[in-house]
């Protein structure tokens, strides 16, 4: 098992700043975020170790203890089977070539909220549980990972907007609930596990009746009169948050178009000033019932088209 060099996930050099490294990670994320890459497994992969990468760095103080590793960490792996390590113990088995940390030396690297993530991780963190807790020892006394408990939430689409705590509920398999008050990150995505006391939380992010997404975009139907459709003019959008934008209709206006409202979608995970964008698309409405005044208007246009 290879080291893993975070610095070099992130594309940063070992002495960058925070704000070098949340910037390295923002932008990777961004690009390799599943809503902008459907399907492709590389993306995902490239986005889970950009994930772990800023787990580490992007807190000094597990930073530092994280530099300390790596300097050690030729000494580490080259620590014969019974001798003591960089940070005391006994190596593993014969012709492991490294061992795994006992849950002492993992707290005291890490902290006891340390996240496993990969291989790397689960090699010396594999004596805690998934809430930093330790986990329960196997006949053969090695440390084991307590299960994971996890459970399916839906939540509404302007949650997405981000930014506030929620009290969700959740049905148990013995037909009881459970109540939950979560704190909602700014541009929460449709799969997104978010951790509560000792469970995690899967978010399935439910249909709107008037928006539909794409990634960080979002597409809503915008009703324009035919009069409008065709000389243009201006309608009122009503964005995710309520709030009513007016924009121009162009003249010759065809139905299906798209107007577009930079800036109104859903904002990125980790970026909340990034936002997508929110398209309204045009259908025409056609009058069911017509004045007299109106029928001899369109009777007139229409005499006049046949000319």
């Amino acid at each position: 098992m290879d080291f893993r060099d975070y610095y070099a996930t992130l594309g940063v050099a070992k002495t960058a700043s925070e704000k070098e490294i949340k910037q390295a990670y923002r932008r990777l994320a961004r690009k390799h975020h599943p809503d902008v890459n459907p399907g492709d497994r590389a993306a995902e992969a490239t986005f889970k170790e950009v994930n772990e990468a800023y787990e580490v760095l992007g807190t000094p103080a597990t930073r530092k203890k994280y530099d300390e590793l790596g300097a050690n960490w030729r000494q580490y792996e080259q620590v014969p089977p019974g001798a003591a390590g960089p940070w005391g113990g006994s190596a593993g088995g014969p012709g492991s070539g490294y061992r795994t940390m006992t849950p002492e030396e993992m707290e005291a690297l890490f902290g006891a909220e340390g996240s496993p993530f990969s291989d790397f991780f689960n090699t010396f963190f594999g004596g805690q549980t998934a809430s930093g807790g330790r986990g329960r020892r196997s006949s053969g006394g090695r440390q084991r990972r307590a299960p994971e408990v996890e459970y399916e939430v839906p939540l509404a689409l302007e949650a997405a907007l981000g930014g506030r705590v929620e009290r969700l509920t959740v049905e148990l398999p013995d037909g009881g609930s459970r109540a939950f008050e979560v704190r909602i990150p700014a541009g929460i995505t449709d799969g997104t596990r978010l951790k509560a006391g000792d469970v995690f939380l899967r978010v399935r992010l439910l249909p709107h009746p008037r928006f539909e997404r794409t990634g960080r975009d979002l597409t809503t139907a915008l009703p324009v009169p035919v009069t409008t459709a065709v000389l243009g003019g201006p309608v009122d959008v009503v964005t995710l948050s309520g709030s009513r934008l007016t924009v121009k209709v162009p003249a010759g206006t065809q139905p299906g178009q798209r107007l577009r409202l930079k800036g109104h979608g859903l904002p990125s995970p980790g970026a909340p000033d990034d936002r997508g964008d929110l398209f309204a698309r045009l259908e025409i409405r056609v009058p069911t019932a017509l004045s007299a005044e109106a029928q001899s208007h369109y009777e007139a246009l229409r005499d006049l088209e046949s000319k």
